[in-house]
């Protein structure tokens, strides 16, 4: 018997009566992470990592959350659940289930290496791995976190050179407290748009121990942001929301930036290759080192990825979910305006 099926709600375990990361509303829910393709409203209860709670709140509003650390263990009718490091964004967990002897883990979205904020992905050993596959192609692999943050670094010193304005694009949960990590160490010239100022706050509220950083808002003259870094959605690209900055130049932290070329299409002066998630290495050494026997793949790319899986000698089997529409695309998709610059959540 399965202990979780895939059904058009999510990943449910029957026995326990509770879904993983449902994309419909349901009476219980348990949330990897604060990505609004992993955590949905209208959910009666919401069972997640304590640091996820805030981002939660303000994300989905009030409502039922129980909070549980690293380790800990609840009972659900009988299965044991408990969460593990996944490394993706602050909060962000593995989902261990385990009844009569069987143990599941459904891993959300991860990465392997610790960026220092989001805690270190923790390999869980298990007889079957739900696996993500973002970046499920060998042209991805990323390069150590301390030469991305140099590689950014140096490219506002370029600008500052020229004095030029530095807009970076990264999304509010996740990569924007890794950039603003990696302009601190040069600048605490840091501008950032109403969705990241939100964030800031509410984990700045939770005790985490972040750089300064001031708002954007309209009545800010337009030459305070030379030779300044702004950091923004990516619902702010191209919008007229950034003509306050002219002089600028626009770098994106993306992982789809390894692809030769998407700079260029995208018609930014910078691409730097950051993700939350695994690269195609990370993603086999987290597999590899879970010990399981079956593997399930999700979204990404989860064809090619679970075939590679099986020439390799790890069964696998792809699944469709309705993951993956996540920061990027919601994102894009916001409107930003002068109006709602203070006030966008996305």
């Amino acid at each position: 018997m399965a202990l979780i099926d895939f059904t058009d709600r999510g990943l449910f375990c029957s026995q326990g009566n509770f879904y993983i990361d449902p994309w419909k509303p349901v009476d219980h829910a348990v949330i990897t992470h604060a990505h609004s393709d992993h955590a949905r409203s209208g959910c009666r209860s919401y069972l997640c990592h304590t640091k996820s709670v805030p981002i939660l709140q303000l994300r989905l509003g009030e409502a039922k959350y129980q909070p549980i650390a690293w380790g800990d263990a609840v009972y659900l009718n009988g299965v044991k659940v408990s969460l593990y490091p996944a490394g993706h964004v602050i909060g962000s967990s593995q989902v261990r289930v385990e009844y009569g002897g069987e143990v599941w883990v459904a891993s959300g979205d991860y990465k392997v290496e610790n960026d220092g904020i989001s805690g270190a992905f923790e390999p869980v050993a298990c007889h079957t791995f739900i696996t993500e596959s973002t970046f499920g192609l060998p042209i991805y692999k990323w390069q150590q976190q301390p030469d991305i943050y140099n590689d950014i670094q140096q490219w506002i010193a370029a600008n500052m050179a020229q004095q030029v304005c530095s807009v970076l694009i990264a999304y509010s949960l996740g990569k924007a407290q890794r950039v603003i990590d990696a302009v601190s160490k040069i600048t605490n010239n840091i501008y950032v748009h109403g969705a990241i100022w939100n964030m800031h706050q509410v984990l700045l509220n939770d005790g985490w121990q972040l750089p300064e950083v001031k708002k954007i808002t309209p009545d800010i003259a337009k030459g305070s942001f030379k030779n300044a870094v702004v950091i923004a959605p990516p619902s702010a690209d191209g919008t007229p929301w950034m003509k306050r900055f002219l002089p600028y130049a626009v770098g994106v932290c993306s992982g789809w930036m390894q692809v030769r070329g998407n700079a260029r299409r995208r018609n930014v002066d910078a691409g730097f290759v950051m993700s939350d998630h695994a690269d195609f290495t990370g993603l086999l050494t987290a597999i590899k080192a879970t010990g399981a026997s079956k593997v399930f793949v999700t979204h990404g790319f989860q064809l090619a990825f679970s075939r590679y899986l099986n020439e390799i000698g790890i069964k696998a089997a792809e699944v469709k979910t309705a993951y993956g529409t996540n920061e990027e695309e919601n994102e894009a998709t916001a409107t930003v305006s002068e109006e709602n610059v203070q006030t966008d959540e996305q």
